[in-house]
């Protein structure tokens, strides 16, 4: 500890005194002011400026210029007088005209750069999520060149996310900071978020913040849900598409008095249409029905932030072969029916309670629980898969400053971590034609931690963000998570940002890949049938791996308008990994302990740009390099693309009357994993490239717009996704060998409607 004050108080001691301008750029609104993200800020006569920030905040380095040119589509350009006295200065936009009492809309940068924190993170705000239907947080990446998201088989509608190359398991997953769908909620959990209910979504590359966990091997994700306070006072979404998909959204804030204000959303879908698209007698997409329910209450004073609320949900799920329905469930044989049913219900709390220390300057703590308790009920063909998991995570975050100076803050805190996972489980051995004896896993994680993290900012060019977490768990032991991050910016327009840290997580071998049961292998765990042998779970160690990471960001002014470059370079290197092989032996999915090598390359270029007036424009290039050895061979991971490129072109028209967006994604060739059970000579070893198009307009009005959009414009679907689907009893049968899309064209149309608060 003596030595980070040593140091602390060197860098206090060589702190630059340049003068700076500080300022917010605002727009007035129902006679509130409202900061404007996005704004360009330059000094007059020169090429030296900013763009303001999510809180439309900016900061520059004084010049003797004097006079600021504050420019922002649909505003009257200022220019405004100023002074280097140190005091902030706030900056007043004006719309640049106003017709029959409709305001000349704009908007900011919808998918926001974190260019002022050290982090490696962007922020999808909501205006970017309408850009496409985004009926869940499964579809919320469609216009996002950083993470992909595709259907994990062909049966139960389960999508997977990815980024870095590396699956949804090693993406911390967490709504509000909170983290959340983990284990048995992990490959459904992007459907238990509706869309209109979320106000942003953050995506942080890389090591993450100790703050929140250890479990970030590639990356942390985290949802904000609409704030009671904040949200409309009525908001309704109803959407249809052709394929038969039904969903309806609500939501409403009421503010209560000046300190008091409540929240209700209300979401609901229905899918009931059976398509068949490539008449294997599989149905494409499952029967689903969904409710959602979440009530949220806050107190707020100047002193005092309290949060509270609960979440409801039930799920149910119905797919498999046309004509299946749940009382054939338990049959089987060459002439029934193969069915699959997922029934999940599932119960959330949580309470979040911020104090602001008056007495101490730059001063606070913060407490939050989350309580979970998921069910789910669901049977692949004969096997049968029956979990509940009980999940309690509490942390106490205490933030403050050294001595006086706000550039050099720490935080500090403690963790618990309560899982309490109860699975039934039976197999089906193909060999004996019969349902074998059912296994029941229980297991209870207790996990304590603390953590330091300190982030300080020296001579107005460089921070610092360093984090070390010690965790005691009663199944692995004790281990330490180390995290660095560095943002260096020489100039204005310039950013480099550096990390390296460590993340480990508890393999639910199980939950994470239960779709995989959806095929003819039985499961094995270090080679033993894991019915017969179930205490080679506790033989499984914790997955483990660091994480290194390095990003320039480059804005240019060109033709008076902002260009920003993105490149990022990132590599994971496993030091434990539990591979999950369903390709070396016939009739087998084994788990085992990593042997030999596993690592992940990814390398991302992405550009932004507004063409001309109102059209925006991101192209954005992705190499996945990701490696792990199966079977004692070093292999390219399995149903990846090599490459991906990304092309979104958003164009409105003067006072936002019409929207107009379009993306298409270029997906790479990639290795077909091979099948013991199926001749060589009847498989393919790999994929070609292929692309996928989506398009929506929207047009707008004053209190509602409607939406109209087509998936897949191309109507490509990967050739038959499911290996033996003409006999899902036999040892072909596979039906998680998917690369590509495995429905076709779909259209859909949609209204909003939202009365907002002044």
């Amino acid at each position: 500890m003596k030595y980070l004050f040593l140091i602390v108080l060197l860098a206090m001691a060589t702190i630059a005194t340049a003068q700076r301008v500080k300022g917010r750029v605002v727009e007035e609104n129902g006679g509130k002011k409202l900061s404007l993200p996005g704004a360009n800020v330059v000094w007059e006569g020169t090429t030296e400026g900013v763009v303001t920030d999510q809180e439309g905040r900016f900061e520059l380095k004084w010049n003797n210029a004097g006079k600021l040119v504050v420019s922002f589509i649909g505003f009257q350009t200022a220019i405004v007088p100023v002074s280097a006295s140190g005091k902030e200065v706030e900056i007043l936009l004006i719309s640049g005209e106003e017709l029959d009492e409709v305001k000349v809309m704009t908007r900011g940068n919808t998918t926001i750069m974190s260019t002022r924190g050290p982090l490696i993170e962007q922020v999808i705000t909501g205006e970017e999520l309408c850009k496409a239907a985004c009926c869940n947080l499964g579809e919320s990446f469609t216009t996002n060149a950083s993470v992909d998201v595709a259907y994990a088989d062909a049966v139960t509608g389960a999508k997977q996310i990815q980024l870095l190359g590396l699956t949804g398991k090693y993406v911390q997953m967490m709504t509000e900071n909170m983290p959340n769908f983990r284990g048995i909620s992990s490959l459904y959990g992007l459907n238990y978020v509706p869309g209109p209910w979320m106000s942003a979504i953050s995506i942080s590359k890389g090591a993450g913040s100790v703050i929140n966990g250890y479990e970030a091997i590639a990356g942390q994700i985290s949802v904000d849900y609409k704030k009671p306070a904040t949200s409309e006072k009525i908001f309704v979404n109803g959407y249809g598409s052709s394929e038969g998909m039904i969903e309806f959204n609500a939501n409403t804030g009421v503010v209560l008095n000046d300190k008091w204000s409540t929240a209700l959303l209300v979401h609901g879908d229905w899918l009931s249409v059976h398509h068949d698209s490539n008449h294997d007698g599989f149905l494409d997409m499952p029967e689903k029905k969904q409710y959602n329910l979440m009530s949220r209450w806050q107190y707020k004073t100047d002193k005092w932030n309290l949060q509270f609320g609960g979440k409801f949900l039930d799920e149910k799920r119905l797919g498999g072969q046309k004509g299946f329905d749940k009382s054939m469930r338990g049959e089987y044989g060459d002439d029934k029916l193969y069915g699959i049913g997922i029934d999940a219900r599932r119960y959330e709390g949580f309470i979040k309670l911020g104090y602001l220390m008056p007495q101490f300057e730059n001063t606070s703590m913060a407490w939050i629980i989350n309580y979970t308790d998921h069910n789910q009920d669901s049977y692949y063909g004969v096997r049968n898969y029956k979990a509940r998991q009980q999940t309690v995570f509490a942390n106490y975050i205490f933030q403050s400053i050294f001595g006086s100076n706000e550039n050099q803050k720490y935080s500090v805190g403690m963790t618990f971590n309560f899982d309490r996972f109860d699975e039934l489980f039976n197999d089906f051995d193909i060999a004996a034609f019969k349902p074998t004896v059912t296994a029941d896993f229980i297991r209870s994680e207790r996990i304590w931690g603390a953590f330091f993290q300190y982030t300080g900012a020296f001579w107005e060019k460089l921070t610092v963000m360093a984090g070390l977490r010690y965790d005691y768990h009663n199944l692995f032991g004790d281990f330490f998570t180390p995290r660095l991050h560095i943002a260096y910016a020489p100039d204005d327009f310039t950013m480099l940002k550096f990390s390296v840290g460590h993340g480990a997580r508890t393999a639910n071998i199980l939950a994470d890949n239960s779709y995989l049961l959806a095929s003819s292998n039985s499961v094995y765990v270090n080679n033993k049938l894991l019915v017969e042998h179930t205490d080679e779970l506790n033989r499984l160690d914790m997955e483990k791996a660091w994480n290194f990471g390095v990003q320039l960001n480059r804005k240019f002014i060109l033709f008076g308008r902002m260009l920003n470059i993105n490149l990022d370079y990132y590599r994971t290197d496993f030091t434990n990994q539990i591979v999950v092989d369903n390709e070396t032996e016939a009739g087998k999915l084994n788990f085992y302990n990593l042997l030999g090598d596993s690592y992940s390359n990814c390398y991302q270029i992405e550009v932004k740009y507004e063409l001309i007036p109102r059209l925006d424009v991101t192209g954005a290039y992705r190499y996945n390099d990701v490696k792990s050895t199966i079977g004692g061979k070093l292999k390219r991971a399995a149903l990846q693309s090599k490459f991906k490129g990304l092309l979104n072109l958003s164009y409105y028209t003067n006072m936002k009357k019409w929207q107009f967006d379009f993306t298409t994604q270029f997906n790479g060739s990639g290795r077909i994993p091979f099948n013991p059970a199926i001749p060589s000579e009847q498989q393919q070893d790999k994929f070609d490239t292929f692309s996928v198009m989506n398009a929506q307009i929207t047009k707008f009005f004053r209190k509602w717009s409607i939406y109209i959009g087509c998936e897949n414009i191309g109507d490509f679907i990967q050739k038959n996704p499911i290996l033996g689907a003409d006999n899902p009893w036999s040892s072909s049968f596979d039906s998680s060998k998917i690369w590509g899309p495995v429905h076709g064209r779909k259209f859909y149309v949609g209204m909003r409607f939202a009365l907002d608060r002044n």
